[in-house]
C-alpha cells in the first residue's frame, strides 16, 4: 500500500488539525492505532513539526472532510508523478542519533516482556548489538542504573506490525538472518555432540 512521504510526520499534522479517529490516521500513515495515540498523548514525536498532506498533494481537502464525516471511511492517498523513495531491503537498521541512547531501555523492555526473541532478532528489531543485549541482561552496561525498559515502539524505535512480524516469526521458529560480522552461535546440544567422544566399532568377538 502506498504511503504518504514522511508518515510519522504527516500523522503528526492530522492529528493536530484534523477530527479524523486514530484508526484512520494510522490505516493512512501505515502505522499501529496506538502509535497513533502516543503522538496525541504527546508520547512519542514530541517537538516533531507535522507535515500537512495537503501542501503535498497526498491529500484533498474534501477527502479529508469525508473521513471526518464518516468514521469507517478510508482516507486514499492521491496519486503523484513524483518519484517515491525506495525502502533500503537488507543492512543495518539506522537510527536517529537523538534516539540511539534510548535503545537500552528498548533491549531491557524487550528481554523483559519477549524473552521468545533471540537476540539477533532484537538486533534486527531495533538495531542493537550483541554485545549491548548481553551488558543490559548482565546489568553490566555503563548506564545500567538509569536504564528503565521502555516500549520499542513507543521511542520510535520500530513500529507495532515490524514488532508483531518478529514475535510471529519466533513463535513459529523461524530463523532472522544474521547482520553482517556476527558469527554463529552453536547450541549446548550441538556443542555436546561435537566433543562426545566417538565410540568404538562394534568388531564383534574373534
Amino acid at each position: 500500500m502506498a504511503l504518504p512521504l514522511m508518515p510519522k510526520a504527516t500523522a503528526v499534522w492530522l492529528v493536530e488539525n484534523t477530527a479524523l479517529s486514530f484508526e484512520q490516521i494510522a490505516d493512512f500513515c501505515g502505522m499501529h492505532e496506538l502509535e497513533v495515540q502516543a503522538i496525541a498523548d504527546g508520547e512519542v514525536a514530541v517537538g516533531m513539526v507535522g507535515r500537512d498532506p495537503l501542501a503535498g498533494g497526498e491529500l484533498s481537502k474534501e477527502e479529508i472532510e469525508r473521513g471526518e464525516a464518516d468514521p469507517g471511511y478510508k482516507l486514499v492517498l492521491r496519486q503523484q508523478d513524483l518519484p517515491q523513495p525506495v525502502a533500503r531491503a537488507k543492512g543495518p537498521r539506522y537510527t536517529p542519533v537523538t534516539k540511539r541512547g534510548d535503545k537500552p531501555d528498548a533491549v531491557a523492555w524487550i528481554l523483559k516482556t519477549h524473552p521468545e526473541l533471540s537476540e539477533a532478532q532484537i538486533c534486527k528489531l531495533i538495531g542493537t548489538t550483541k554485545d549491548t543485549i548481553a551488558k543490559v541482561r548482565d546489568k553490566t552496561h555503563w548506564n545500567a542504573q538509569n536504564i528503565k525498559p521502555r516500549n520499542p515502539v513507543l521511542l520510535g524505535l520500530c513500529s507495532q506490525r515490524e514488532l508483531e512480524a518478529m514475535l510471529e516469526r519466533a513463535r513459529k521458529g523461524k530463523p532472522v538472518e544474521e547482520t553482517v560480522g556476527e558469527s554463529y552461535l552453536e547450541t549446548a546440544e550441538e556443542a555436546a555432540a561435537r566433543n562426545a567422544p566417538a565410540e568404538p566399532e562394534d568388531k564383534g568377538w574373534l
